[in-house]
């Protein structure tokens, strides 16, 4: 069974899902606050985040949007909101998956199951099987699922490492934003914020900029690739 937290500020409803939850044999914590959740989370391995929308403290969104700042843990956002639009915006900022308040613990607990098997799924090893990759100063260990720059190691969360790890496998090799979101993501639809977001926090790890690309570089409207820093005098040529 999953260990979850609930963030929800409605005790109505919180002490509903945290009983039948705990019912379910999963053991539940609970918070009413977006700024407990981030502290929860950093601190306790969740298996689970079930998220509302409508906290006291931060909008739910900008929640998840911290959350992703943090930690990979699978977050179920529990909405009143069925706006098509902005369910597509939550999934893009990194939500899991989502349910339409009222829902039943049944129907919760499939959407958990589904989600907790695509994220053990990846963990375990949907990255390249093969040994240590090296580009430049980079090195990445698929199976030990670590990565280092120049002898550092690097701290990712575990999306991060994923991305690294399928470009460091295709090194030099311009890779299409759907074939990223695919592969990496496990979606077959989505927008380039999804990418972008996390091309953003790998490259503030890699001692690098958009603007001042050293490994990943952007080859707008076609995908991105990743490949050794230009050395002293060297010339590379994009097409």
């Amino acid at each position: 069974m999953a260990s979850v937290l609930v963030v929800e500020d409605d005790q109505f409803v919180r002490s509903a899902l945290i009983r039948q939850l705990s019912e379910a044999s999963h053991t539940v914590r609970s918070v009413g606050t977006a700024l407990e959740a981030l502290r929860e989370v950093a601190q306790i391995g969740f298996d689970v985040v079930i998220l509302d929308l409508g906290l006291p403290d931060l909008d739910g969104a900008e929640a998840l949007k911290m959350l992703r700042g943090i930690t990979d843990v699978p977050v179920i956002v529990a909405t009143a909101r069925d706006d098509e639009a902005e369910i597509v915006r939550l999934l893009n900022d990194g939500a899991d998956d989502y349910l339409v308040k009222p829902f039943s613990v049944a129907h919760l607990s499939a959407r958990m199951s589904a989600v907790l098997r695509r994220s053990r799924s990846a963990t375990a090893g949907e990255t390249p099987p093969s040994g240590v990759l090296r580009v430049g100063g980079l090195t990445v260990d698929p199976l030990r699922r670590q990565a280092a720059l120049d002898g550092a190691g690097l701290d990712l969360t575990r999306r991060e490492f994923d991305l690294l790890a399928f470009l460091a496998g295709r090194p030099g090799v311009v890779v299409p934003r759907k074939e990223l979101l695919a592969e990496v993501w496990q979606q077959s639809y989505g927008d380039d914020q999804t990418i972008d977001v996390h091309l953003s926090w790998l490259r503030r790890k890699l001692g690098e900029t958009a603007a001042r690309p050293r490994y990943l570089h952007t080859l707008r409207g076609v995908g991105v690739k990743l490949e050794p820093p230009v050395q002293s005098g060297e010339y590379r040529e994009y097409r």
